[in-house]
């Protein structure tokens, strides 16, 4: 049952914020990450992760009941924070919980599997 609030939970705050979130592409994320440091952060699974990540990302799984509190010790507030899951459904999720705690948010489009795909 707590894991099916989680989600249910999870699908109203992504569909109720979903269109002023944000996505940034992979060329622009490559870009970003050649100039500057970035938050960035990956929202997928320790297995996931195990796989394969982008350099530099910090690790927060979604699925986890505490992940804001988890989330939200890595980051600071202040500045924009980039998302990216496997395929981009879980990161914009991610990024509508950031958002509505006052986080400015950017997800991926496509994801890691784009990403590697790409890069």
């Amino acid at each position: 049952m707590r894991y099916f609030m989680f989600f249910f939970g999870i699908f109203f705050v992504s569909c109720g914020n979903s269109q002023d979130i944000k996505k940034i592409s992979n060329t622009e994320l490559k870009q970003l990450l050649s100039k500057e440091k970035i938050q960035l952060l990956d929202v997928r699974t320790p297995e996931e992760v195990s796989e394969g990540f982008i350099k530099s990302a910090k690790f927060a799984n979604l699925f986890d009941a505490d992940f804001y509190q988890k989330a939200s010790a890595q980051l600071d507030k202040s500045k924009p924070v980039y998302l990216y899951c496997r395929t981009s459904n879980r990161s914009s999720a991610a990024a509508a919980i950031l958002k509505e705690k006052g986080f400015n948010v950017y997800f991926l489009e496509g994801g890691y599997t784009k990403w590697k795909s790409k890069n």
